[in-house]
């Protein structure tokens, strides 16, 4: 989305991973003239703008990188008109937006403590969890390491480790819960994942 539809969108926040040549390198993509003044223009209507979210972690110690880096975004759209179905896409948001909120609350959270509460909040709106897994670390390719030895990575029943901690490198672990829920007798399910540390 260009700078200037994303004004009106009705978005409140905006993140961008980085801007100028080193996107148009990344992408391929040239995001043309911009005024100087274009995160002032966004602030008086409301609307943060977080820059350089993506960088890479010697540049910006606080922030994921993007790169050869990977993180997760997805969202469940419905075609049709199934209640099920839509009940089932709004539920998403709002247990994503219920566990976020549990993780901001209590400074020393696990991965067991988060993936507990995830999945009570799913069977009490009447859905069950679709993986062994409500979230993962953002890394160089953390789905590559799924062996026991790297529990820890992952929001999982097992993660008795700290989720507030930095990494073997020095790095702040950042974090993507990842709510995936399903309906197993009509054989359907959605997600919804997002950043949770940022």
């Amino acid at each position: 989305m260009c700078y200037g539809a994303a004004m009106w969108s009705g978005v409140r926040r905006l993140l961008i991973a980085g801007h100028g040549p080193e996107v148009e390198d990344l992408t391929g993509v040239d995001e043309g003239p911009m005024r100087d003044d274009w995160i002032e223009q966004f602030d008086r209507r409301g609307i943060e703008i977080v820059t350089d979210v993506l960088r890479a972690y010697g540049e910006r110690p606080d922030a994921v990188v993007f790169e050869e880096y990977e993180a997760d975004f997805g969202r469940t759209f419905v075609l049709g008109d199934d209640p099920a179905k839509r009940r089932l896409r709004d539920d998403l948001a709002t247990i994503f937006a219920a566990g976020k909120r549990f993780f901001d609350e209590d400074p020393e959270i696990t991965g067991k403590r988060l993936y507990a509460e995830v999945e009570r909040l799913a069977a009490e709106a009447g859905w069950e969890l679709g993986g062994w897994h409500a979230g993962h670390l953002v890394g160089e390719f953390p789905h590559e390491k799924i062996d026991g030895a790297d529990v820890e990575s992952y929001v999982t029943a097992d993660n008795d480790t700290p989720m507030r901690r930095t990494d073997k490198a020095g790095r702040r672990c950042h974090w993507i819960l990842e709510i995936h829920l399903i309906d197993r007798e009509r054989e359907f399910g959605g997600f919804y994942e997002e950043l949770l540390t940022l």
